[in-house]
Order: structure tokens, then sequence, then C-alpha cells
């Protein structure tokens, strides 16, 4: 019982996590509406040029995109969520905020079946709970074992080594993946997310810096590949918007970027020093059901399920050949 009383008392040793935690899901709702209403943006540009976005937005209908009120708007709403989020890094660990983003998973699933009529099956509402589900044990794991430590100039550079990497290796699939439609919709989701969970670790770098007056070169550089991050990465995340439902690819990004963010405090922040072998073992299991979640919501979905059952592939619309409400 002490022992337990002391991990309890652990956990709100720091109580700005108290403060984290909430602005954490303001975000995550932020997030859930913000995808929704991008993803309406893309699907009109995609109708309105007569051009698919399956093999990446072109420059002219990214260019459209800025005149779809739609699309402005969720852009707005992201950029409010990605501002609590931010607020959340300053007052939490990395590994115990970013988990947190899940929670909007579940809302987005609950707006698209809204709107676009096709209601949750068994199968896809057993797979969003395995999301949910590894990203809360992940993150209940965490709030007992996470704890910042200073980072050093050798950990951001081999941050930012691996993150100019990963963009070139990124790049170079879509140029394999892009013409392969079935393989290309996981691709995108998957590159976004791995690349915002770089983007969630430098913006916590540079938040630090900035609380503490160390405003260096190393600094300005984190920035820099900051802002290339967030680009390339929203540029995935706009085209799979094109290849599937705002669910789905909000599914993606809420297991796979924390997952990348809390890879990147594991090994290389050492955020989670002091956690025992039954911790590593947890986060391990968690992951793992989080991960097997998205593959499995990327074969159920009931509008994917719905759209390929169609000949020919009419994304968007219902099985009659009526336009699903968007």
């Amino acid at each position: 019982m002490t022992g337990m009383a002391d991990d309890l008392i652990g956990v709100f040793r720091n109580p700005a996590i108290l403060l984290g935690i909430p602005l954490a899901l303001l975000g995550a709702v932020f997030m859930s509406f913000g995808a929704q209403y991008q993803h309406r943006g893309v699907m009109k540009v995609e109708r309105l040029s007569g051009t698919s976005g399956s093999r990446g937005l072109s420059g002219r209908q990214m260019f459209q995109l800025l005149s779809r009120p739609s699309w402005v708007l969720g852009t707005v709403m992201l950029g409010l969520a990605i501002a609590c989020q931010l607020g959340a890094l300053a007052f939490a660990p990395l590994i115990l905020v970013q988990p947190l983003g899940a929670i909007s998973l579940v809302i987005t699933t609950l707006l698209n079946a809204r709107i676009s009529g096709h209601r949750p099956t068994g199968a896809s509402i057993r797979s969003i709970v395995a999301c949910v589900g590894g990203i809360l044990i992940f993150v209940t794991i965490a709030a007992f074992v996470a704890a910042e430590q200073p980072i050093s100039e050798h950990e951001l550079i081999t941050i930012l080594i691996l993150l100019a990497v990963v963009l070139v290796v990124l790049c170079g699939l879509w140029l394999v993946l892009r013409r392969r439609h079935g393989q290309a919709a996981l691709f995108y989701i998957a590159a976004a997310g791995i690349i915002y969970g770089f983007v969630a670790t430098l913006a916590k770098v540079v938040i630090k810096n900035i609380q503490s007056g160390d405003f260096t070169w190393l600094t300005i550089l984190c920035i820099v590949g900051l802002l290339v991050a967030v680009s390339v990465g929203a540029y995935f995340v706009q085209t799979a918007y094109s290849v599937g439902p705002p669910d789905l690819v909000i599914a993606g990004l809420t297991v796979i970027d924390p997952m990348v963010a809390v890879l990147i405090g594991l090994v290389i922040l050492q955020e989670a020093a002091t956690a025992g072998v039954w911790a590593i073992v947890g986060f391990v299991v968690a992951g793992v059901v989080a991960v097997y979640g998205v593959f499995s919501l990327t074969r159920n979905h009931p509008q994917i399920v719905s759209d390929s059952q169609e000949l020919p592939f009419l994304r968007g619309r219902d099985a009659d050949g009526g336009q699903s409400p968007r």
C-alpha cells in the first residue's frame, strides 16, 4: 500500500500537469472538428476540379482549398488545437500530453458517422476501442513514470538528424507509393503521424528553451526543422483526406504521432529513465494494441467498405449512386 501511495503522490509531484492535461483534451476537441471541416473542403475541391488527390494534391488544388470556407474554418480549428497542445507541452511531459489526443478519435468518429451516414459497425467499434484503449493504457503508465530531463545539445542534434533522414525516406516512398491507391491511403496517414511525432518533440524543445532563456543557434535550427516538418506533414494529411474518411486519418495520427513522440522521449530524451521493466512491457503491449487498432480500422471502416463495393470506385457516394451528405 505504501508503494502505491508513493506512486499516486508521484503522479502529481508536478502540479503543472493538472493544467497540461485539460489543455491537451481541449486540443483534441478542436482537432476533431478541424479534421471534419478540412476533409469536407478537400472533398469539395476534388469534385470541383474533377481530379482525385489520391496521388498527391496538386498545387492548384492546394490553392483552391484556400477558397473553401469549410477548409479555412477547419484550419483555424486545427490552429487552436496546436495552440492548446503547445500550452499543454509547456506544463506537462511530452509522453503524457501526446497520447491524450486519442480522445479526438472518438469525437471524430461520431461526427463523421452523423455527416456521412455510415454508422460504425461492430468491427470498426472494436478497432476504435483498441486504438483508444491502447493509448489510454499508454498514458496511464506514462503518468506514473514520466519525468522531464534536461535536453543536451547532443540529444537535440540527434533528433534533428533523425528528422532529416525520416523526411528524405518518406518523400522517396511517396514517389513510389502514390500511384498505388490501396497502399497510398495507409502511407499518407502513417507518414503524417511519424512526422508530427517529431514536430511535437521539437515544439517541446523550443518551448523549454524559450522558458529558460536559452535561445541559441540550435534553437533556431529546431524552429526551421519544425516549420519544414509541419509543412510536409500538413501536405500528407490533406492528401490523406482525399483517400480516407477523417476519423481514419485521425486514428492514424492519434496513435502513430504519440508513439513516435514517446519513443523519442524514452530513447533519446530519457523521460522515463526511472521506469521499471513492468512499465516498458506495458508500453510495448499498449503500443501493439493501439497500432493493431489502426490497421484493423483501415480494413473495417464502414465508409471504406461501402465505397470499395462500388464499381467503379466512387468515393463519397452512397451505394445507390446518390450523393452522401458532406
